[in-house]
Parts: C-alpha cells; sequence; structure tokens
C-alpha cells in the first residue's frame, strides 16, 4: 500500500498486521481520488473506520487542509501515527482513537467536514449507525455540501439513506464491494 499522488507520493503505507482491518486497494483508492480530485483540496477530511490511515492520508497528500481519524484498535492507532510521521502529515491531522459512536459524539461541535469517508467492517450494519446518528443528532461537522462517502460489500443495502435525510448521489461498483456516495438534505424531517 501507498500515497498514490500529491506531496506524499509513492511514499508506502505501514498496514496493520493480521486480518482485522481490510485496506482499500491502490487500484480502489486511486479511481476514487480520481472521482474526487477536484474537491480535495483545501477541506477538512473525515476518515471513520481508518485502519492504517491510508484514505485520509491520501487526502492530505493531495491538499486537504486537515484530515481527522476514527479508529479504536490500538495496533490501528499506533499505524495511522507511524503513517502520518513518515509522510511528514502529522501536523494536518488528528486521531481519535475511540469507539465510532464515542468519536463522533465528541467531534459534534466540530466545523463542517467537506468529505467524510468511511470503511466499516462489513455486514455489521456500522454505516447505518453513522447515518443514523447524523440523522438524529445533527451535528455541526455535517452540513448540506458534506459529502458522505461509505465503502461496503457489493450489495449492501441503502434504502433506509432517504428516510434518515440522505440522498444517494452516486454508486461506484467494483468486483467485491463498491463506493456509495451520500449527501445529507438538512430541511428534511
Amino acid at each position: 500500500m501507498r500515497v498514490i499522488a500529491g506531496k506524499a507520493r509513492r511514499l508506502p503505507l505501514r498496514t496493520v498486521p493480521g486480518l482485522d482491518t481490510r485496506p482499500t486497494t491502490d487500484r480502489i483508492k486511486e479511481t476514487l481520488f480520481n472521482i474526487l480530485q477536484n474537491d480535495i483540496y483545501g477541506i477538512r477530511f473525515l476518515d471513520i473506520f481508518s485502519g492504517s490511515g491510508g484514505i485520509g492520508i491520501e487526502a492530505l497528500s493531495r491538499g486537504a487542509k486537515e484530515a481527522y481519524f476514527i479508529e479504536n484498535s490500538r495496533a490501528a492507532v499506533a499505524c495511522i501515527r507511524e503513517n502520518l510521521e513518515f509522510t511528514k502529515l502529522i501536523q494536518d491531522a488528528r486521531i481519535y482513537p475511540y469507539d465510532v459512536m464515542t468519536a463522533l459524539g465528541r467531534m459534534a461541535q466540530e466545523p463542517p467536514f467537506q468529505i467524510i469517508f468511511m470503511d466499516p467492517p462489513y455486514g455489521k450494519e456500522l454505516e447505518r449507525r453513522v447515518l443514523e446518528y447524523i440523522s438524529d443528532v445533527r451535528p455541526s461537522f455535517v452540513d448540506g455540501d458534506t459529502l458522505v462517502i461509505v465503502e461496503a460489500s457489493l450489495g449492501t443495502d441503502f434504502s433506509y439513506a432517504e428516510e434518515l435525510g440522505f440522498s444517494v448521489v452516486r454508486v461506484k461498483e467494483y468486483k467485491t464491494n463498491m463506493h456509495v456516495f451520500l449527501k445529507f438534505q438538512e430541511g428534511q424531517e
């Protein structure tokens, strides 16, 4: 795994040993950032279920102003910190070493993120819990311009998204997984 483009281009990233994380492949990461290429510079980026931090680090390398990482695994947090230090991007990063719901609660008053990316463990409906939290709590870190991207296994059901106030604006499918792009429609009840 490596940084694809930007300030830290071609630098290798450490991954968390074992099968607890599933790093996004370089090819899928490159496709994702090709889609986002005009939307990264100068933004605030949130990487939820960060694993080794590859997605948030890619955003920083490509010019994001700051990136926040939510990850509760101690080994993964250590890996994120090491990768941020190695790429010299740590000064623009903040790590929340908590479970996702605790971290989101602690961040509720943060200014809006322009992009929120999450890659939760498949089949546990954790993406739904995060979307329900946003819908119910309406934290200040999400507004009508925030793009939420969920990496999920193919066939993951997002039919509930509209009733939570989200519009699915794009779906990009790969061989075994997909990226679902959502926008929160603030005025909806």
